[in-house]
């Protein structure tokens, strides 16, 4: 009886051990190229004191798991790039939003940290430091996909703006995973299952589609004209490769239009978001 009791004491604690908007670090003993780190990060504060409002200085990479209630749980899961020029992360609006709107659907959310390339005195880069970031996220999710009650098979990458960036990033240049590391993370492969890249920036030529990248939804407003371009040429990009790929345009919205609501068509998106995932069976 006695160990009976243990083992429900031992379930009941790891079944409540991910609390909403709880911090993982990606690498416990510091990212690559930040593994002697010391500085402090820099972010606003906002009204709950787990989830600052954004960041401007990032060191510590790492996800902040949102999961849905297992009533609700589709054992899907996606991880969130929020944007903010490289130079911030607009972690509130492209972050614990877009998680929020996930949990409502089933969705498992991982709103990624990530380290800034633009930052203030920053030595970090995009595809040196931001990248992998995000290959570990995606890595992470997947290898604890049970424990987080996700689908290996069903991850998804989801960035805004400079998140977009990383979002094509990573669903062009992902890999298998190293079967000879040390660190049974790296064995996982960092292919998202799907991706999702909204009002994305980043210099031509900086993406190349392979024939293996999955399947992506894309979203923009036509008066966002520099990131409207980027999205249009990806899209384009993506078909030359023949991955099956969901565009949408609309007249306005600007830049940074997010999920929240507003009397434009714009404010729709996830709708067609929603319906794609279905479609995709995803």
């Amino acid at each position: 009886m006695k160990q009976a009791i243990v083992c429900a004491l031992l379930f009941t604690a790891t079944a409540s051990a991910i609390d909403r908007g709880d911090e993982i670090r990606l690498w416990p003993k510091g990212a690559p190229g930040s593994e002697h780190e010391t500085a402090a990060e820099v972010f606003s504060p906002s009204d709950n004191p787990k989830l600052p409002k954004n960041f401007t200085v990032v060191h510590y990479p790492s996800v902040y798991a949102f999961l849905p209630p297992k009533e609700k749980a589709n054992g899907m899961a996606i991880v969130i790039a929020p944007g903010g020029g490289h130079s911030q992360l607009v972690i509130d609006k492209e972050g614990w939003e877009i998680a929020d709107w996930c949990n409502q659907r089933g969705i498992a959310a991982f709103v990624l940290k990530y380290r800034l390339a633009r930052a203030k005195d920053s030595h970090y880069t995009v595809e040196g430091d931001a990248l992998p970031d995000a290959a570990r996220a995606v890595r992470l999710v997947r290898y604890r996909a049970k424990e987080f009650g996700v689908n290996p098979a069903r991850i998804g990458f989801m960035g805004f703006s400079a998140g977009g960036e990383v979002a094509a990033l990573i669903e062009t240049r992902f890999d298998a995973g190293n079967d000879s590391s040390a660190d049974p993370i790296d064995r996982v492969s960092s292919r998202p299952d799907f991706a999702v890249v909204v009002y994305p920036g980043f210099r031509p030529g900086a993406i190349t589609v392979p024939k293996d990248a999955p399947p992506t939804f894309l979203v923009c407003a036509d008066d966002d004209r520099s990131h409207v371009v980027t999205t249009v040429n990806l899209y384009l990009d993506l078909e030359k490769q023949g991955v099956s790929s969901e565009m949408h345009i609309y007249t306005s919205g600007g830049h940074g239009f997010g999920i929240r609501p507003s009397p434009r068509p714009v404010s729709t998106w996830t709708d067609r978001l929603e319906q794609w995932l279905a479609e995709k069976k995803l």
